[in-house]
């Protein structure tokens, strides 16, 4: 196993906002390239370099600059699994956006919850925010519970904590994370899944109601 090094983290920022600047508005294959070579370059890096260079692109404005940061910690082994609830704080501030929300829970906190490197407490506190992107990241974190391709193993019981406690929320962003939290449930666990909606099926927005059921019996969203 390599031995970690250190990295020249504001240089290594400055030249990833460079590349990130000249592709413009670039479609997303031509701006995981740049991440791509950059994992290359940060390999042997100490995972604490590698999550300061995230948190450098974080305030950067445009999505693309949070993206290539997060890929860069979730495609680096150790940086990911440093991951506790404050890089996690800190990882997730400005989110104003599904696309934000989403790429937030699906590599970084999802994946951390997933491996115990955050209490359920914290998520649960996400799901008790006034702000509804952190209610919607809350629920995209359990997406990461239960995506084989993800690195899902299946967790009923804490998909379906978080799930009631958004049971009556009707935030739209809310409502479609609720939704794809229960498909994906619904690919390991069908029964529990079935078993919740039938439960549950008065209190769920009816946009969660007909996109489960439609997952259930048909296996898709919207056949």
């Amino acid at each position: 196993m390599p031995v970690p090094s250190s990295l020249d983290v504001l240089a290594l920022v400055a030249e990833i906002r460079g590349e990130l600047r000249a592709l413009g508005s670039a479609p997303t294959a031509q701006i995981r390239e740049v991440r791509w070579r950059f994992s290359r370059r940060v390999a042997s890096a100490f995972a604490a370099d590698v999550v300061r260079v995230a948190l450098a692109m974080v305030d950067e404005p445009g999505f693309a600059y949070r993206f290539v940061g997060y890929e860069l910690v979730a495609h680096h082994r150790a940086a990911l699994a440093s991951l506790r609830a404050t890089e996690l704080e800190a990882l997730g501030r400005g989110l104003d956006s599904w696309e934000k929300v989403d790429t937030f829970g699906c590599y970084l906190a999802g994946p951390a919850w997933r491996e115990g490197q955050v209490p359920d407490a914290v998520v649960h506190a996400w799901a008790r925010s006034d702000d509804r992107w952190m209610r919607r990241a809350a629920l995209v974190c359990t997406v990461a519970l239960n995506n084989r391709a993800r690195g899902g193993r299946g967790d009923t019981a804490r998909t379906l904590a978080l799930c009631e406690m958004l049971l009556r929320d009707r935030d739209d962003m809310v409502v479609k994370a609720m939704s794809w939290a229960l498909r994906e449930l619904s690919k390991r666990d069908p029964g529990a899944a079935a078993d919740f909606l039938a439960r549950h099926r008065d209190e769920l927005a009816p946009r969660v109601v007909r996109e489960l059921t439609n997952k259930l019996t048909t296996g898709l969203k919207n056949p």
